[in-house]
């Protein structure tokens, strides 16, 4: 079977690669998907039909666009009436100021809160002019800002960029939510463990399961704001944003047409550099439609000012101190350069066409610190209030109440009400996926087949990713590298795409007869795996037991692929940039399967009917993702990692919870409410399933797994096909237990 001479497999070429093939496999995907973030911007445009003829066929060509952009930062709920509650102390004189926390010449600052959402409230500053304001406008700090800085109550932020105050001298009603920030102090389950996010991932962890982005839940907040400005007196309504706050007013502006005037500062630039920013920012599929252009012309054609000056300086989530766990995703924000933003301002105007006059840049070339400059916010106000020969008032002195304190719970109060939200949403997460499965056929397996189908592209387009079909010739390499009294092991790489290969061992027993065909079962390792743990005879690995050999030495052929998940950060970073294009790792790691499969049916011993999968752990989380799209497998087994995989990825009180782990990349954008495990193991359906399970698994508690794998059993059983499912539950850990599970094997693949 060996080519004697140069110990290759006949079929194939010889393997010469040298060094770390599993590195160089995750370098080749690297560079792919780099390709790939080239491409997107010129790609956006099929998904565009703007109409440029008159400012109102504009917005009509537009709206379909604005609605996708809504759907994918997450605006699925409806906001709460609004209404606003003003926060006051009680003293003996009830003067003008004395709901004040401060006094302003001609104005008055009050602490204010109104409802957004179940549960989820905004809260901030309203400055009210003495004067019926001239307009109404919004004014949002960088999240690290308070809106008592913005406003100089509490030191901070220096007087030049005291932008609400500013605005509010010269007449605008000013309302200056808070933000959610960067520190880490609420990030964690009390109890059990703490960790280094910034609250604004910890919350972006929890929301991402159930399609919602901590940006939404701000945008909404921020919508409220204008809802309530828009019941009273129809002023014109502004908003302005630096840093956090700037992306915030532009995305809000972006769906929101009731803003007329729009300011981003600290914020504006080309965005396919996404994944190096900080992960809360990185919105799923936003790329390939969306850059920040595409974004601005959703303002069109109503007026949008960017401003240049110098972004908030974030080299990194905040330091793990104490007791508190390194277990943030890394991420930066710097300052581009002027030229940077104005390349990707005049790719705005380019896409707007005669509606430029309306876009504004107030470029500034020397480095500024400070946002809103005294000729953005006269810009801003002019453009509100029509007096076009208004003047920037000089600032004059604020007094501050004896009886303001800074709300030290306010904060607490960000954080724990929207990370509430989502905790509400995943307990109703099993009924949306019922609404979401509502149109599958549960009558008889055929009907199931053909009515799942739908939702197999679903979990193809919405969840894997959708990579184009390979084009080139396999071009198998093979090399031997085991020989046993029992079988012989060969190295494998097959060509997938430019750079993209696959790699693996190939395990094929030597007492194969002349024209005889064997089962295959691929035997996938988990996270930082090798396929030499799961296949190199002379390593006892304690997870995965050399369970490739043993299934060789009972006569299968065995395959151990390598999959991506190598190299810590190294392939989460991959994650990072495969997401804003809507692809994932699963996505390459779907078309591997399907070449190696190929290329294994090809071979003369091997039986193209009776290929099966077997993973343990990350092998088992593509037991739940690959045999789905890959219908080659015809049997399916999840070793180690089947569970409750909503309450996995997104409790705030479980200490299985991975919102408290290093692994950032498990969360999967809008799963809760498509595809829980159960849902995925339909999709395997009608083929043979089975789950393998430790008591002793850290992974998840027995009763989570019992519990989904029950809502498995039950659609196999009411299909007339229990007997292709089963799980064996031993004692033991988070490892491979091979024997019920080679049991499933030889009933199903050498009963044919």
């Amino acid at each position: 079977m060996t080519d004697s001479v140069s110990g290759h497999l006949p079929y194939s070429a010889p393997l010469t690669m040298e060094g770390d093939l599993a590195a160089r496999m995750v370098t080749g995907i690297d560079s792919c998907l780099d390709r790939m973030l080239d491409e997107v911007v010129t790609a956006r445009g099929a998904h565009w039909k703007r109409d440029c003829s008159s400012p109102e066929a504009y917005e009509k060509s537009i709206e379909t666009n604005r609605q996708r952009f809504a759907d994918l930062i997450g605006l699925a709920d409806r906001r709460l009436p609004a209404r606003m509650e003003q926060f006051a102390e009680i003293t003996a004189d009830r003067d003008r100021n004395a709901d004040a926390i401060a006094v302003g010449d001609g104005f008055t600052v009050h602490a204010i809160r109104w409802p957004v959402l179940k549960g989820v409230d905004g809260e901030g500053l309203l400055l009210q002019p003495d004067a019926e304001p001239v307009a109404d406008v919004i004014a949002v700090p960088d999240c690290d800002w308070t809106p008592e800085m913005l406003v100089g109550v509490e030191p901070g932020v220096s007087p030049e960029g005291q932008f609400a105050r500013r605005l509010v001298e010269s007449g605008c009603r000013v309302a200056v939510p808070v933000l959610m920030n960067r520190e880490d102090t609420f990030s964690g389950i009390p109890g059990v463990a703490m960790v280094n996010q910034p609250h604004r991932e910890f919350v972006y962890r929890a929301a991402y399961e159930v399609g919602r982005y901590p940006i939404g839940y701000e945008v909404q907040k921020i919508r409220s704001l204008v809802d309530w400005f828009v019941k009273g007196d129809q002023k014109a309504t502004g908003i302005i944003g630096y840093g956090e706050g700037g992306l915030l007013a532009m995305y809000t502006a972006a769906v929101d047409t009731r803003i007329d005037v729009t300011v981003v500062s600290g914020y504006f630039e080309p965005r396919e550099m996404l994944y190096r920013e900080p992960i809360y920012r990185n919105i799923y599929g936003l790329l390939n439609e969306f850059g920040d252009a595409e974004i601005a012309s959703l303002i069109a054609p109503r007026t949008l000012i960017v401003e240049t000056c110098r972004h908030p300086a974030v080299s990194g989530p905040p330091p793990a101190t104490g007791s508190r766990s390194d277990h943030a995703a890394p991420g930066k924000i710097t300052t581009p350069s002027p030229a940077r933003v104005k390349t990707e301002f005049d790719r705005t105007l380019m896409l707007i066409g005669g509606m430029k006059d309306s876009f504004h840049l107030m470029l500034e070339h020397e480095g500024i610190d400070a946002p809103g400059r005294p000729a953005t916010i006269s810009r801003l106000v002019r453009d509100l209030s029509g007096n076009q020969d208004f003047a920037l008032p000089q600032g004059s002195a604020l007094t501050v109440s004896p009886h303001f304190h800074a709300d030290a719970s306010r904060q607490e109060r960000q954080v724990s009400q929207i990370l509430d939200h989502t905790q509400y949403l995943m307990r109703e997460s099993k009924y949306a996926r019922e609404d979401f499965w509502a149109e599958a056929d549960r009558s008889s397996v055929e009907s199931w087949v053909e009515s799942s189908e739908k939702y197999r592209e679903c979990f193809r387009n919405d969840v894997v990713g959708r990579l184009p079909d390979p084009t080139a010739p396999l071009n198998p390499r093979t090399r031997q590298v085991y020989e046993t009294d029992s079988f012989t092991g060969y190295e494998v790489v097959i060509d997938v795409f430019e750079d993209v290969f696959a790699y693996g061992i190939l395990l094929i027993p030597k007492d194969l007869s002349e024209g005889e065909r064997r089962p295959v079962v691929v035997c996938q390792h988990g996270l930082e795996g090798r396929p030499q743990e799961v296949a190199d005879p002379d390593l006892d690995h304690d997870a995965y037991h050399r369970y490739a050999c043993t299934l060789a030495e009972r006569g299968y052929i065995t395959y151990a692929p390598q999959n991506p998940y190598i190299g810590e950060n190294t392939f989460r970073e991959l994650l990072r940039k495969a997401h804003p294009i809507k692809q994932s790792l699963y996505g390459f790691i779907v078309r591997q399967h399907e070449r190696t499969l190929e290329w294994l049916a090809s071979l003369p011993y091997v039986d193209p009917g009776r290929l099966a999968f077997y993973g343990l752990s990350y092998g088992g989380k593509t037991a739940m993702r690959i045999p789905p799209l890959v219908p080659q497998y015809c049997l399916v087994i999840c070793s180690a990692d089947y569970n409750e995989w909503v309450w996995k990825n997104m409790s705030t009180r479980s200490p299985y919870s991975y919102l408290i782990s290093r692994e950032y990349d498990m969360q999967e954008f809008n799963l809760a409410n498509t595809f829980n495990y159960a849902e995925m193991s339909w999709l395997i359906c009608p083929r043979p399933f089975m789950v393998e399970r430790g008591h002793d698994d850290g992974v998840a508690p027995d009763e989570w797994v019992a519990y989904e794998y029950a809502r498995t059993r039950r659609h196999y059983v009411k299909l007339g096909i229990g007997g292709r499912t089963e799980m064996e539950v031993f004692d033991g850990p988070h490892a491979i237990n091979g024997k019920g599970t080679f049991e499933f094997l030889d009933r199903f693949l050498l009963s044919k």
